[in-house]
């Protein structure tokens, strides 16, 4: 008989661990990564050779199999949090979305992206990365100077266990204030993480306690654009405290008059 391809191994384990620990009116629950373990030993399916890529797929990519959809009562929605080393918590939450607002104007901004890193980018979300970097679009967005410490940083948050950081970045304002600013970088298809939002401010505030944190998410759009994002976390949820869209064009094609508009 067939293997179940990736997909299918990753929803039939996370759809058991919920079924197993669920009850109605249940607002959350934990488990551990353990359990996948015993988990696909008891439905008689191989364990998957990168077992914490089920957890991530869930968090950050994939959506929830119906069976769990079918729980989620109208505005809210099951997330997975971090809830301390190879410990996970489902959570019902309010239905938090955060999406480019199509209605926005596209402010062009000439590229100095290398032709070389448009070539081998790997992913969108290297390439999206690398765009950010090279054309200093958080300098932009944000109005202070900044620099890249440390791209895909890998680190622990007391309380939520390993988390990922995109990019972090470090600024300064005129003023000599300092900035602890994480990013997150989503492809065309890929939808903002509020689970991330809330641990990349968690993280910086244990970490970086004495600096002002500014939390940023850009995001792919049609036609070379890019979408950013300063999030916050207010009454639980992430919410947007400003938005812009940026188009890299080459400097030769800016529209003199988009230039006075600006100003």
């Amino acid at each position: 008989m067939a293997r179940p391809s990736k997909p299918n191994v990753y929803q039939a384990l996370i759809e058991r661990i919920f079924i197993d620990r669920y009850s109605p009116g249940s607002t959350q629950f934990e488990f551990e990564r353990a359990d996948l373990e015993s988990t696909a030993a008891a439905m008689g399916i191989g364990l998957p050779k990168n077992l914490g890529d089920v957890i991530y797929s869930f968090r950050f990519r994939s959506e929830f199999p119906q069976a769990i959809l079918d729980t989620q009562p109208e505005g809210m929605e099951w997330i997975i949090e971090g809830a301390g080393r190879a410990r996970y918590r489902f959570s019902l939450v309010r239905l938090n979305r955060i999406l480019p607002n199509p209605e926005l104007v596209t402010i062009g901004i000439p590229d100095g992206t290398p032709e070389v890193i448009r070539a081998y980018a790997l992913d969108d979300e290297q390439a999206l990365l690398a765009i950010v970097r090279y054309n200093r679009l958080i300098d932009t967005f944000l109005g202070l100077t900044t620099y890249s410490l440390q791209n895909h940083l890998r680190t622990t948050v007391p309380g939520i266990g390993q988390i990922e950081i995109d990019e972090l970045y470090l600024g300064i304002d005129k003023f000599g204030c300092h900035y602890a600013i994480p990013v997150q970088a989503k492809g065309g298809s890929d939808q903002i993480s509020v689970v991330q939002t809330k641990q990349d401010l968690a993280w910086c505030a244990h970490r970086f306690s004495g600096m002002r944190t500014r939390a940023i998410s850009a995001q792919f759009m049609t036609d070379e654009r890019v979408a950013m994002f300063e999030l916050a976390v207010q009454d639980d949820m992430v919410r947007v405290v400003e938005e812009r869209h940026y188009k890299l064009v080459p400097a030769n094609e800016i529209d003199p008059e988009a230039i006075r508009a600006y100003r």
